[in-house]
């Protein structure tokens, strides 16, 4: 989560606050019942396999097909490196540490992310640290159009376990930068072109670039329900792979963002947040099963920008890593949202009252768009140092775009 610091709170809005919050206690219910019921029936209809539980609950190393072999460097990827100078041998024994400007791959054609087998294991994994950074309260000084008053806060739940019950298309996304390596959140999607074998995770753009002062991070991978049963860090102290990622390790190989965050996101994340968004297409470590067909679930995605005040409770999951949370525990948020405007130049963001810190970014926000269906309709891009509040994108045209061109281009690879 991109940091920055609160603007003071409107007066006079306390009283409406509370009735607020009394009236939406039914509605928070209804949102997790839905993450629950949706995780545990694999898919929201039957034309997505939703029905192939058995196989697809389990953990993805114990498949019969899993771990028999290494995915190569596909040529197209090697073939890039080499246009760029860049070795592919070299990369894999630690060449991808060069962060020279020159060897920073920086455009949206440029994306390269060769798998390092066994480069992310549980204690390196442990280790990542939220991308999180703050700027003063001047930076956010600019809030015009349409914003609401600060929310009140709403103390993050932990999620049920085993994870891959009640939350299966959460999980965790490890990147390195030229800081160290460091983790998000995000979000197992349908694919509407390949049904029932999505291979497409959405996340944040600040996850995967750094914005107008960078370029691609490297050795991007997402590991659906990772902690699956939710163990403490001290619990996980020389944990196996099996316990950190049931499910497996899957690499990015081919990666997503707007163009407004490639050339206006900062480290504040303020200039490009409105457009903070992005999406990951990947393929296994080992193995060859798609991601949706590992994990059991994917959620449809929610172009529909719809205004805040229509909405009676969006649900924010993630793992949070900065204090006082642990980034190893699966959170949630629950709360009615309401409108935050960075400039009346860029479309208004969403945002909930929230204790998740830094590590949850990247993290699906999820309404209910019928009985018992949920769909991603933002996800987690910044917040206060404080903490206290969470603010996500719309998902308008420009998302879909990207959407629907990654779907198009690499969903059936």
């Amino acid at each position: 989560m991109r940091s920055i610091r609160p603007a003071r709170a409107v007066s006079g809005t306390r009283a409406r606050r509370g009735a607020r919050r009394s009236g939406l206690a039914a509605a928070g219910a209804v949102l997790a019942l839905a993450m629950t019921a949706t995780a545990c029936d694999s898919g929201d209809d039957k034309s997505d396999n939703a029905d192939a539980k058995p196989e697809q609950s389990q953990p993805a190393d114990q498949g019969k097909d899993q771990g028999k072999d290494t995915p190569e460097i596909p040529a197209d990827i090697a073939d890039r490196l080499k246009d760029r100078g860049i070795d592919v041998d070299k990369w894999k024994d630690g060449d991808w540490k060069n962060w020279d400007k020159d060897a920073w791959l920086r455009e949206a054609k440029d994306f390269v992310n060769p798998v390092i087998e066994g480069l992310w294991k549980p204690d390196r994994m442990q280790k990542a640290k939220d991308p999180a950074k703050t700027v003063t309260a001047k930076d956010a000084a600019g809030d015009q159009g349409a914003t609401d008053p600060i929310p009140d806060p709403v103390t993050a739940q932990q999620e049920k376990t085993p994870y891959h019950k009640h939350a299966a298309p959460v999980g965790k996304v490890f990147f390195d930068t030229p800081e160290g390596s460091a983790v998000c959140s995000g979000t197992v999607v349908k694919d509407k072109r390949n049904p029932g074998k999505s291979n497409l995770v959405w996340t944040a753009g600040h996850c995967v670039h750094a914005g107008k002062q960078g370029g691609w991070f490297r050795n991007i991978a997402f590991v659906p329900s990772y902690n699956d049963l939710g163990k403490s860090p001290a619990a996980l102290q020389g944990a196996t792979q099996q316990e950190v990622a049931p499910y497996g390790t899957y690499w990015a190989d081919w990666a997503s963002t707007s163009g407004e965050w490639i050339d206006g996101g900062a480290a504040a994340g303020i200039p490009g947040a409105p457009y903070d968004y992005a999406v990951l297409h990947v393929k296994p470590e080992n193995g060859s099963k798609s991601l949706e067909e590992t994990v059991g679930n994917a959620l449809p995605v929610d172009f529909s920008t719809p205004s805040a005040t229509e909405v009676s409770a969006m649900g924010a999951w993630g793992y949070p890593a900065a204090p006082p949370y642990n980034g190893v525990q699966m959170h949630k948020c629950i709360d009615r949202p309401s409108r935050l405007s960075l400039s009346p130049q860029k479309p208004t963001m969403y945002r909930i009252g929230c204790s998740m810190t830094g590590g949850s970014s990247g993290g699906g926000w999820f309404r209910q768009i019928s009985k018992g269906k949920l769909a991603l309709v933002s996800n987690t891009s910044i917040g206060p140092a404080t903490s206290g509040w969470l603010a996500g994108p719309q998902l308008g045209p420009g998302a879909e775009q990207l959407y629907d061109s990654m779907s198009k281009k690499y969903g059936s690879q």
